[in-house]
């Protein structure tokens, strides 16, 4: 008989200090049940969130009743194993302590065998309070550790941030576009395991060397055996098969197989071939008799960073398969505030809109969650490569014994989780912790040193820091995970051990947050001069739609400065900034409805203007990480997609900012104006640039053309004049330059170029139709205007995207967009009727 599994999944709950059980959800939190039960409203809505601090104060206990599965009472091992447990638990089997848990990003497994019975057993699970468990070792310490992003205060805590105390999600203490729900539960799967043969508990296919020409792995299998046993193990994968004889002792082992595969078949990410994957399985056999079996997907390939000293500093560019990748994606953070709310469905949303942006990567940044299977299964899938931060940032921990073994145990567990998974390109140890802290540099962070007196605390955090960034994490991705690049912090030129370690100013080496443009006012236009080789984070906030907006206000609450407004603005001076930034860059919207669509259209210009630069920058950029992909709630955020998965400006501005072929117009040098062409793809590019300049009315004032190339993987300039010779005679606020390139009749790109900046151009009143094109069952429609129309805005009555939205329209030349509905089936968007349609263009919201 094989490992036989049984799930508990039948839960009861309450407050330890109460009486009264309920049902409780597993997988799920404290703060979801008691939503489902009606004892506290909507955590999202209004300001409700300041009413539920309460809430992580309590202890809270779950239990569950089962009967042993027939057969069961004569299995010698019977493990319990939870998943996942958030976090300080105790957990009793039929009233006897079986474990204690103190890391939510752990498995826990027991061995129950002696604690279950025939008949009726139980299961109870204690979970003591977070924070009144963290308190006293904040008070032991002597001194605080800056944790700049935890809401303590909001918490009833005033100063006292105890979240880098916990291994728990930092984000759930609050972040500046997060609200500080702190969460305890089982958030993963409990379940029984029950074997008494050798079972099969782990299987890695290293991957030792991947070309086109062969494949050499390592099939390493870990096994658990109750007793010495010997046989055969042997793996397949599709019609191939390798195996030896094996001969087990009691417990667990490892046992190594090569395995080589000639002309493999490799993944690739999006844009340079298909995310091809291959079923591994492992078996151990008795003459045929299977005994235990483990399957593994993975896709053979070779992913490396590559930092080469150069004439500009040192490069760093991932480097797939032997090609050269350019990185186009956004910043993850966790999809939800409730982590065990987040669907496949939902996954799949953020992934698919991720690809159909032209992205190849997401960073799952380091404030949140080591995601679920789902999220990497369906990055392997589409071809999305995955930056994988530890879950570290913006803070300094402890460095006490215990945190190093928990987190030690921490790395090995989710390193080995994930190390199948094709799509983890790069581990990066935290976000932001080398730059913030700046130990060799004086005066140059986040000012987090320099409030210590101590230097002898300050060498203790520093040197607490570096057991754990340079070497607990480094040596668990080198013994789990072989041949996986890690990366100390991000962002980080190089670990040097002086004061050229830090990130602190854009230079030419390592990676690069730039937030001048949003947190210190910079100009857009700085987006072209503060450019690295790497640009792992920049970003810029907008509001969500109203429809959105909606969903935690009421009418009356739709004001900047409002209570609810400011609640769901989690950045201090954000609402300004949006309205500050606007009163530079656009013209004033006519009431708040019209803020919203107006601070969306700000920030994809923000965002527009950087990945354009970094991308004009090809090969001495080599990555842009816009700052963020997505949602954990309804919020004003630096987010293209909004907590419903609702696409803003931003993500479709992104998706045309990411074609592999793409025309950028630069004016930056002053008084001229220069097209570049820039392709992601592996051979050249020819077309035909053509440039036509209009008047409002559409009357076609000027046009010429000429025959450009881009060689494989280049970015160029391919044309430039003086602006004063293409405007012409021509008022610059009445005219607009319309750039394309063009392969026969097809457009490969297009791009509006405005000769004033949008606060200054006078838009006409344009009236804009829309007729649904025949034969296309309803879903594709052609727009049409009798006057410029600058950002049109297409909203459906059903969740959904199109094909292009916010786009700009010239009289005489008609644009069609088709309609996808956002769908629960395999596929996330599926051709559809919209249903009733609104068309709006800027003039509708221009005071």
């Amino acid at each position: 008989m094989s490992t036989q599994h049984h799930v508990l999944n039948r839960w009861s709950f309450k407050a330890c200090d109460e009486t009264d059980w309920l049902t409780a959800t597993v997988p799920g939190t404290v703060h979801t049940d008691l939503l489902r039960h009606g004892l506290i409203p909507d955590p999202f809505y209004g300001t409700n969130e300041h009413d539920l601090q309460w809430i992580d104060k309590k202890d809270w206990e779950y239990k569950s009743s089962f009967k042993l599965p027939e057969g069961w009472q004569d299995m010698t091992r019977i493990e319990l194993i939870f998943d996942g447990l958030d976090t300080y638990a105790d957990i009793y089997v039929n009233e006897q302590h079986v474990l204690s848990a103190n890391n939510m990003f752990r498995a826990w497994r027991v061995d129950v065998k002696a604690q279950l019975m025939e008949g009726n057993n139980d299961i109870l699970i204690k979970f003591r309070s977070p924070i009144m468990e963290d308190l006293p070792k904040l008070a032991k310490l002597g001194y605080a550790l800056p944790a700049t992003n935890d809401q303590s205060e909001l918490g009833g805590l005033e100063e006292q941030k105890v979240s880098i105390f916990a291994r728990k999600a930092p984000y759930h203490y609050g972040w500046d576009w997060g609200p500080r729900f702190v969460t305890s539960g089982i958030w993963r799967e409990v379940r029984l395991e029950g074997w008494s043969t050798p079972k099969i508990s782990d299987l890695f296919i290293r991957q030792d060397e991947v070309s086109a020409e062969k494949a050499k792995l390592t099939g390493v299998v870990e096994v658990n055996a109750v007793s010495a046993w010997s046989g055969r193990l042997r793996i397949d994968a599709q019609d191939m098969s390798w195996e030896q004889e094996v001969s087990l002792q009691p417990g667990s082992q490892t046992i190594t197989l090569d395995l080589e595969l000639a002309k493999p078949t490799l993944w690739w990410c999006r844009g340079l071939g298909e995310p091809s994957m291959y079923s591994f399985r492992a078996a151990l056999l008795q003459a045929e008799e299977i005994i235990a079996e483990r399957t593994v997907r993975t896709g053979l390939r070779k992913i490396e960073l590559i930092r080469e000293k150069d004439e500009e500093g040192t490069s760093f560019y991932f480097r797939l398969n032997g090609v050269r990748v350019f990185i186009k994606g956004a910043n993850h953070i966790p999809n939800d505030s409730f982590a065990t709310e987040v669907t496949r469905e939902r996954y799949r949303h953020e992934i698919v809109s991720a690809v159909e942006s032209n992205m190849n990567m997401l960073r799952v940044w380091g404030g949140g969650i080591y995601e679920e299977d789902a999220f990497y299964e369906l990055c392997d899938e589409y071809g999305l490569l995955v930056w994988q931060d530890f879950m570290f940032a913006c803070s300094m921990y402890p460095g006490d014994e215990a945190f190093l073994e928990n987190v030690a145990a921490e790395a090995e567990y989710n390193v080995k989780r994930l190390r199948n998974h094709p799509s983890i390109a790069l581990w990066c140890g935290n976000n932001e912790i080398d730059s913030a802290w700046a130990h060799y540099a004086w005066g140059t962070g986040w000012g987090w040193k320099e409030k210590y007196d101590s230097s002898e605390i300050r060498e203790q955090i520093w040197a607490d820091y570096k057991a754990v960034f340079h070497r607990i994490l480094p040596e668990a991705v080198n013994e789990w995970a072989p041949g996986t690049d890690y990366w100390p912090s991000s962002p980080l030129r190089s670990l040097t051990g002086d004061e050229n370690q830090h990130a602190t100013q854009v230079t030419g080496e390592g990676d690069v947050h730039y937030w001048g443009v949003w947190h210190s006012v910079e100009p857009f236009d700085n987006y072209n001069q503060k450019i690295g080789r790497f640009m792992s984070e920049y970003g810029f906030q907008s509001f969500p739609e109203l429809d959105t907006v909606l969903k935690y206000a009421q009418e009356e609450q739709l004001e900047l400065e409002s209570k609810v407004m400011l609640a769901h603005q989690k950045n201090g001076r954000g609402n300004q900034l949006i309205k500050e930034y606007m009163g530079q860059y656009l013209p004033e919207p006519r009431d708040f409805k019209s803020f919203l669509y107006m601070s969306q259209i700000l920030q994809a210009q923000a965002i527009e203007t950087a990945i354009e630069a970094h991308r004009r920058h090809k090969p001495y950029c080599m990555g842009t990480l816009y700052w963020q992909m997505n949602d954990c709630w309804p919020v004003a955020s630096w987010a293209g997609m909004d907590y419903y998965g609702r696409w803003k400006a931003l993500q479709y501005t992104v998706r045309r900012s990411f074609q592999d072929v793409m025309l950028s117009i630069d004016d930056t040098q002053e008084g001229e104006l220069a097209v570049h062409l820039i392709s992601d793809l592996q051979q050249p590019v020819e077309g035909t640039l053509k440039l036509s300049l209009y008047d409002f009315s559409g009357q076609l004032l000027h046009t010429m053309s000429r025959e450009v190339t881009v060689s494989a993987d280049a970015a160029d300039k391919v044309f430039s004049a003086r602006t004063g010779e293409l405007l012409g005679t021509h008022d610059p606020k009445r005219v607009v330059l319309l750039v394309q390139l063009e392969q026969g009749r097809v457009s490969l790109d297009s791009k509006h170029y405005y000769f004033e900046s949008f606060r200054e151009i006078e838009l006409p009143d344009a009236a804009i139709t829309i007729e649904e094109v025949p034969g296309s069952g309803g879903t594709s429609f052609t727009l049409r205007t009798d006057a410029l129309a600058r950002q049109v805005w297409v909203l459906a009555a059903e969740e959904g995207i199109f094909s292009d939205n916010f786009f700009d329209l010239i009289p005489g030349l008609p644009h069609t967009v088709t309609f996808q509905r956002r769908s629960s089936g395999d596929e996330a968007f599926v051709q559809d009727k919209p249903g009733m349609l609104t068309v709006r263009s800027m003039k509708d919201f221009i005071a």
